[in-house]
């Protein structure tokens, strides 16, 4: 169990960190008309954010499917779903041959990446809690978001391996080989999540009181609060994400003139510390409460928003992979506690609909929005990236707050 929800939550988060990459350093010069560089990297971040806010939709209606049809169907539908779309990436024409129709294609994939991404890490991670035993929830849950983690790095890794080629290769035809190659994992994946078994918690569930007939409606009107508490509480690790891996890409190359290759490089340190930190932090939750962790670790990642930034600015190579690495961990330790504490959060015939609705809801208002608002941020500032530490500390320290007033 812990392989088969693992490998499709590496593969959903290949496919999205690899096209949140790609998006800094690429896309934005193949799929956009060409002139104003800038306009280009804020259209890019659009599309980036497109799959975010179609995420509700697919954590609503396959969460709803996963809380009366089973946990282990919807995983197949949604490792199959962002599998083919990340696959189909790597074959679209780009504007210089097909004009308009590119952005619209890649808009179009970009939507059923993320349609199917919209309850892929939820089902996985509260899948494996509910097959854990009690007092190994946190450290159990905690290992699909490892996996999550596993999968950016070796997206970041495939990237850094084709920004070898020499730069007319890597666009015109090195960029498409990370996006190919996902076919890969998307049929080993498939073979192994058809043979396991359903949870078990879910099935005695059905058996003493049948499930919801409608699962998000149900759970809107019995616990309004603890799903507001469960979206709030996933606002600050989407920040503490997404800019770091997305935008600061983007402000690195092409603000400080930093290289591709060492700022992929620093991606890869980042994902490798977030690895790393998740099964600690999991298992830390498991022993002092997964509350605690989760609030002090994203208070910790709002302290650390401006000595990151700062260590940016200096250039040094050092330190720009110093900061993506205690960057990495902080987020890692907020991504291992969440797991658990979302899923004790919600009852057994509401959960796959609370747990995948609290993480997508977020992800669309704050995840997939955060590099275009960190970079109208550093236009408007004329450069300058304090107001992008100061959005990004609010919103972390904003659910550290909800963190602390849930129940447990």
């Amino acid at each position: 169990m812990v392989l088969a929800t693992t490998i499709g939550t590496a593969l959903e988060w290949y496919g999205f960190i690899l096209f949140s990459t790609m998006s800094a350093l690429v896309l934005n010069r193949l799929f956009f008309p060409p002139g104003d560089p800038v306009a280009a990297t804020l259209a890019s971040f659009a599309t980036f954010a497109v799959g975010f806010l179609v995420r509700p939709l697919g954590a609503l209606v396959i969460g709803h499917h996963g809380d009366r049809l089973g946990r282990r169907k919807m995983l197949v539908i949604t490792l199959v779903t962002v599998g083919s779309a990340s696959t189909l990436m790597g074959a679209l024409p780009t504007y210089e041959t097909a004009g308009a129709w590119a952005p619209v294609l890649l808009v179009v994939l970009r939507i059923v990446q993320g349609f199917g991404a919209g309850a892929e890490y939820a089902g996985a991670s509260l899948t494996l809690a509910e097959f854990a035993p009690p007092e190994h929830r946190g450290r159990y849950s905690a290992i699909p978001p490892a996996g999550a983690a596993l999968g950016a790095l070796i997206s970041a890794g495939a990237v850094a391996a084709v920004s070898t080629l020499p730069a007319d290769d890597f666009l015109a035809w090195g960029w498409r080989i990370p996006f190919l190659a996902t076919v890969l994992v998307t049929a080993t994946g498939f073979y192994i999540r058809v043979s396991v078994a359903e949870s078990p918690v879910f099935e005695a569930a059905k058996r003493e009181r049948g499930v919801a007939r409608a699962p998000a409606v149900e759970l809107a009107r019995s616990a309004p609060r603890t799903l507001i508490a469960g979206v709030v509480s996933s606002v600050g690790p989407n920040v503490a994400a997404y800019i770091p891996v997305v935008f600061a890409l983007a402000y690195l190359t092409e603000q400080l003139d930093v290289s591709r290759t060492d700022t992929v490089v620093g991606a890869l340190v980042y994902f490798a510390c977030s690895a790393a930190a998740m099964p600690m932090a999991g298992a830390l939750a498991d022993g002092i409460g997964r509350r605690t962790v989760l609030a002090g670790a994203m208070v910790a990642s709002a302290v650390f928003a401006f000595p990151f930034f700062w260590l940016l600015g200096t250039r040094d190579v050092a330190y720009v992979w110093f900061a993506f690495g205690v960057s990495g961990l902080l987020l890692g330790a907020q991504l291992g506690a969440q797991a658990g504490f979302l899923a004790e959060l919600f009852p057994t015939r509401t959960r796959f609909s609370g747990v995948a609705l609290s993480r997508e809801l977020a992800a669309a208002a704050a995840g997939g929005t955060a590099p275009l608002v960190a970079a109208a941020l550093l236009e408007a500032a004329g450069g300058a990236p304090w107001p992008v530490v100061l959005y990004m500390s609010a919103l972390l320290l904003l659910s550290a707050v909800a963190v602390a007033l849930t129940h447990g």
